[in-house]
């Protein structure tokens, strides 16, 4: 399970920001699992996130970022080779950005041993890299690369075997962790196997296609039938589902729906862009679930009714639902899925994050938890009113207001800065 990931100078992340599945303090979270850890004691780690904030604000960088991490771990021994450097991308309002390293650095827990993981890319190299790991409860250094040091790589401790070969292997800028993984290391490659089977990430703006091909890959496996009781439940009017074969070699999905004359069956292209959307994530959602991976939604409310949404949070909460302790990482513009139509929490203020824009365009990320709270309080209600940040700078009917000075003016100007003010007295 995934406690906390760091970050900084990747995209519109210029400082270092912190996002974390560990309850705070000595705190019990109803909807956080009790994780025992090797050694002794234990931590309560949340079953997902939720980030909020206005457009532009960074909360997909946030997800691309962990993505980043993951393409940096499993790709860079074998695709790097053919770079000059690193491919990278740094915070680009600053041009200092480029001289600085992008940092990653993940705390997970694997099979009760707690792993800490990190690495500093240049334009040109690996800066440095690290692992700690906690076999008995407390910090064992494992690894320490310095790319600015005459003698690289240390060993403390020296636990990890083959470390020549490790050493020779790894190129300056590839990452020995990919190279460990590249060649089934007996002690490093379960690190390098958890980022292949996390940070899966679902954007409703790419690989679309590949979901709902692999949606369908699975109607004829083991999933079919939770594929199947998911659509007729999400009140599409849909009965059933079933693989065709459109032209030879090609395969397509029918949906069947109920009428008053029968069952009818409509072509895949036919269905509303709602429909493909909840069946392009049923794959990937069940997936994750079975295997107790950290899924990516970036804009979990795209083409999807917030009902959907509810309940894709209920399922990452639902331990039947959730057997293996998967955990999801959403973005949403979406402020009903804090609470249900009912007033009760959807999600409880640990769960909640928020991103805002600094006036230097960085992106700021912080829990819910930082702002004081009324016991009772609508989180909905507060959020949609700004009490928290995290929503657009915009006043009521600004847009009109500076669309009128455009047409009276033909410019942008002070006005309607004055006209904004004017509406706000």
């Amino acid at each position: 399970m995934l406690l906390r990931f760091r970050v900084a100078n990747v995209r519109s992340l210029r400082d270092e920001q912190e996002l974390s599945f560990v309850v705070p303090g000595d705190e019990q979270d109803g909807s956080a699992t009790s994780l025992g850890l090797a050694g002794s004691g234990s931590v309560s780690v949340l079953p997902l996130v939720g980030i909020f904030g206005a457009n532009a604000s960074g909360k997909s960088n946030l997800l691309l970022a962990m993505t980043d991490m993951r393409n940096a771990v499993l790709n860079s021994y074998a695709r790097w080779a053919s770079y000059d450097g690193i491919p990278r991308q740094v915070f680009a309002l600053n041009p200092k950005s480029e001289s600085e390293p992008s940092f990653f650095e993940v705390d997970v827990v694997i099979d009760s041993v707690r792993w800490t993981y990190g690495f500093e890319l240049s334009a040109t190299r690996v800066e440095s890299e690290w692992l700690h790991c906690y076999p008995l409860g407390h910090r064992q250094e494992w690894l320490d690369r310095d790319a600015s040091r005459p003698n690289v790589f240390r060993w403390p401790g020296s636990r990890v075997r083959y470390r020549a070969q490790l050493e020779r292997r790894t190129r300056p800028n590839a990452l020995l962790l990919s190279t460990a993984g590249t060649d089934n290391h007996p002690q490093l490659s379960p690190l390098f196997h958890w980022f292949r089977r996390n940070f899966w990430m679902i954007s409703p703006e790419s690989e679309r296609d590949q979901r709902e091909q692999y949606t369908m890959k699975e109607l004829s496996g083991p999933r079919a039938e939770r594929i199947q009781e998911l659509l007729r439940v999400a009140d599409l009017g849909i009965t059933g589902a079933r693989v065709v074969q459109d032209s030879p070699g090609r395969n397509t999905v029918k949906l069947t729906h109920h009428s008053v004359a029968g069952d009818v069956s409509f072509d895949w292209q036919e269905e509303s862009l709602g429909t493909r959307s909840w069946f392009a994530l049923l794959g990937p959602l069940l997936l994750a679930l079975d295997e107790g991976a950290v899924l990516l939604v970036d804009e979990l409310d795209s083409s999807l009714h917030s009902r959907f949404a509810a309940e894709v949070v209920r399922l990452f909460h639902d331990p039947y639902a959730s057997p293996m302790g998967a955990q999801l990482v959403f973005t949403t513009h979406d402020a009903t899925v804090l609470t249900t139509p009912s007033g009760e929490r959807l999600l409880d203020p640990e769960q909640v994050w928020l991103t805002q824009k600094d006036k230097e365009g960085a992106t700021e990320l912080y829990p819910l938890t930082d702002v004081e709270l009324g016991e009772d309080e609508d989180l909905t209600q507060s959020y949609l009113a700004g009490v928290f940040g995290g929503v657009p700078a915009l006043l009521e009917g600004q847009i009109a207001r500076r669309l009128l000075v455009a047409r009276e003016t033909g410019t942008y100007d002070e006005t309607g800065d004055r006209a904004d003010r004017a509406g706000r007295d």
